[in-house]
């Protein structure tokens, strides 16, 4: 439904209103399947089972861009939005003869509004102060500075809610007292900004460098998803077998070798260069965010599930936008002041070092 609200918005503001409800119905999805994925498969089995369960989603790196791409090309950017609806049409039949009832693991909870709307308040600030300081070219400036403290504001006035709250709140704090969840949770946030934060500078290049059309950019992306869906049926086992560390900080060196390279990228680089570069990048990003991804319900207990799946979920969003909006300010800066394609390499840079610094909380995930 919301998705046919957003494709018939006739003006910004109601399409902004209408997106706004489609996350909201659309972010129940993720923390709800990985808890029951945590209480089916158990602790034994958690990397492969995630593994297995979210690789459709890499179809949507693969063919989604090029699908996009077609869309806009011979028709118009509402049926981005409209096609979900047949998605859905035939995903609800499924759900409804394949999923099973699981009984509440905690029927008293109630919703919590406040801390919602506390969460949900901080994050908009935080990227609303990186957005601005894109728009302009840099973090000096007072917009920057100010939704940047209403963020910061927001943040301190949650920790002081949970803290006092008598009822659960949404993201219970003392989870970050568990050491596994801690690192995971940093280990996410940012694999999201080293992992997605590209994804917005890759078909700019494509277009605006090697000068592609908008469906040759979306099929340049391809060797990446490529990638990630050649890794998948191992890193599963592996991630059961020797631990979420040692795949962690394997893939990191992987992704390294297909990030680095993006740095000294030119007008004169190889198409095909390129497409092994992403495709060894797409190996390697992939073993990063399922082994963090499974760890990070490593030794909670069976009510820490549901609000531990919102905490992953939260992180993953708030990584990848504040990724997004963190790579958009250094392009539009360093290309102000160098040049576009010295805003590429400096957009990658930042993205490359948030890769390395991935590895330090890796070291506090489970052994095996």
């Amino acid at each position: 439904m919301t998705s046919v609200l957003v494709g018939f918005s006739w003006k910004i503001s109601l399409f902004i209103f209408f997106r706004l409800l489609q996350g909201f119905s659309a972010g129940i999805i993720t923390p709800l399947m990985s808890t029951l994925l945590v209480k089916t498969a158990g602790p034994e089995n958690i990397g492969k089972v995630i593994a297995i369960v979210t690789t459709p989603m890499i179809f949507g790196p693969i063919f989604g861009p090029v699908l996009g791409g077609l869309l806009i090309e011979f028709s118009s950017w509402q049926w981005l939005f409209f096609i979900n609806v047949g998605v859905v049409a035939l995903a609800i039949p499924l759900l409804i003869r394949n999923l099973p009832d699981f009984p509440a693991v905690d029927a008293s909870r109630k919703l919590d509004i406040i801390g919602i709307l506390l969460l949900s308040g901080m994050s908009i600030a935080m990227i609303m102060g990186i957005s601005k300081a894109a728009d302009s070219a840099s973090f000096l400036i007072p917009s920057t500075l100010l939704w940047l403290a209403i963020g910061g504001g927001l943040l301190l006035a949650y920790i002081l809610y949970d803290r006092h709250s008598p009822y659960p709140t949404v993201l219970p704090l003392r989870l970050f007292h568990h050491r596994t969840f801690k690192a995971t949770s940093i280990g996410l946030f940012l694999a999201n900004i080293a992992i997605m934060g590209p994804m917005f500078l890759l078909p700019l290049i494509f277009q605006n460098m090697l000068e592609l059309t908008t469906i040759g950019a979306a099929l340049a992306l391809i060797p990446q998803g490529l990638g990630m869906l050649v890794m998948r049926p191992y890193i599963g086992r592996m991630i059961d077998k020797v631990g979420a560390k040692r795949v962690v900080l394997v893939s990191v060196a992987l992704s390294m070798l297909g990030s680095v390279p993006l740095v000294f990228i030119t007008q004169q680089t190889s198409f095909i260069w390129l497409s092994f570069v992403l495709f060894t990048r797409g190996m390697g990003v992939g073993g990063i965010t399922i082994a963090l991804s499974s760890d990070a319900y490593t030794g909670l207990d069976e009510q820490d599930l549901p609000p531990a799946g919102v905490g992953i979920n939260v992180i993953e969003n708030f990584g990848s936008s504040f990724g997004t909006a963190l790579l958009a300010t250094v392009f539009a800066a360093t290309t102000l002041t160098a040049g576009q394609v010295a805003g590429f390499h400096a957009g990658f840079l930042v993205s490359i070092i948030a890769l390395i610094l991935v590895a330090l909380p890796a070291l506090f995930l489970t052994p095996k």
